[in-house]
């Protein structure tokens, strides 16, 4: 069996390398698309990874190129990580899989279906079914979030190391905070200017999303993310550190905003901090308010059962104290059924379900 993985960025492999894993231990053969389109920085970012993890990779020129390579591949199944913009013309000669690249509460992740792949992995009944009645004529299938496989079982990173503390300049025997923004809408630029100072007696690990770190459009963000990296007991992930998952096993609490990190770390039985405050573009505000509401999905309110809410900058902290005293204080008998309901099965085995798919189909 060979299989392709289509990497249009950087931060689509933490979903793909758990697969990549049963892959290879089922002797198929693998390859990872990369694009050359990327700034150099990125492309160096990309290469470091591509060396360490030592994945087999073709690179392409554009996603211009990409359609005439996939014609012409001898790949039996090519997965992507978001919809591929000519999927339909592929479809006619290739089997196509999607792997959304989150499960987070973002329109995107159901508008995604809308340029339907020959199937499509979900995580859990409530969004299978909520797809399928959205695109009746799609297949989906509920396998699990593979993403989370190497947290929710016995399964090695792929490194076959654990991350450790003292690898990123922090010190062991302290309670860890991660602070796990989006890119838009963002809670970065409205959080207090100096709140890594009020937690200098624990760590913090910050890990922006990617294109935080990467579009000029965010400079503001990047300038205050570079602020609070200087500080002694803070690290700051650069585009390098593609995956969120390491951080998540080294974390004792999360703080996040509109992202499926949120889904993602109660899923392991840690409490969240959700900073239900945002900096929106004029676009959004006002008289626009519609676009804000149409870009999130109504799963955002799931965030509401599961994590300590705060709704103002000021209250952060007030929130991460609780987090810390009360750490299971949100989970219960119900919240499990809900993340259950959004995440799927959470038995580390998601990825072992998707390579049995693709063998048998």
């Amino acid at each position: 069996m060979k299989v392709f993985f289509d990497v249009l960025h950087l931060y689509y492999l933490p979903q793909y390398l758990p697969v990549y894993q049963q892959l290879l231990k089922a002797q198929a053969h693998v390859c990872f698309i990369f694009y050359k389109h990327e700034a150099p920085e990125l492309i160096a970012a990309a290469e470091k990874v591509i060396a360490e993890t030592n994945l087999p990779v073709q690179w392409l020129e554009d996603e211009s190129d990409a359609l005439d390579f996939y014609f012409q591949c001898d790949a039996d199944w090519i997965i992507f990580g978001k919809a591929f913009a000519r999927m339909n013309e592929l479809n006619q000669v290739k089997k196509t899989a999607l792997m959304q690249h989150g499960i987070g509460p973002k329109a995107c992740y159901y508008d995604a279906s809308n340029n339907a792949a020959s199937v499509r992995f979900v995580e859990g009944q409530h969004r299978l079914a909520r797809l399928q009645s959205l695109y009746p004529d799609a297949r989906f299938v509920d396998t699990g979030y593979a993403k989370l496989d190497s947290l929710l079982s016995s399964q090695p990173l792929l490194d076959d190391m654990p991350l450790r503390l003292e690898q990123l300049g922090l010190k062991s025997g302290k309670k860890t905070l991660l602070y796990a923004p989006t890119f838009y809408p963002s809670s970065i630029e409205m959080m207090d200017k100096n709140w890594v100072d009020d937690y200098a007696h624990c760590n913090i690990i910050i890990k922006p999303h990617f294109f935080s770190l990467t579009k000029a459009k965010y400079r503001k963000q990047q300038a205050l993310l570079a602020q609070w990296g200087a500080r002694e007991h803070v690290y700051l992930a650069p585009i390098s550190d593609f995956n969120l998952v390491p951080f998540m096993a080294l974390a004792d609490v999360l703080i996040s905003d509109a992202s499926s990190a949120i889904f993602e770390f109660f899923a392991l039985e840690k409490p969240v901090v959700w900073c239900n405050f945002y900096k929106l573009r004029w676009s959004y505000r006002g008289p626009f308010a519609y676009r804000f509401k149409a870009r999130l999905d109504a799963d955002i309110d799931y965030f509401n059962a599961l994590c300590f809410r705060v709704d103002k900058a000021k209250w952060v902290s007030a929130a991460i104290d609780r987090a810390l005293a009360e750490p299971l204080a949100n989970h219960n008998d119900e919240t499990q059924t809900t993340i259950t309901k959004l995440a799927g099965k959470l038995d580390g085995l998601s990825s072992q379900r998707i390579v049995s798919f693709l063998h048998d189909n």
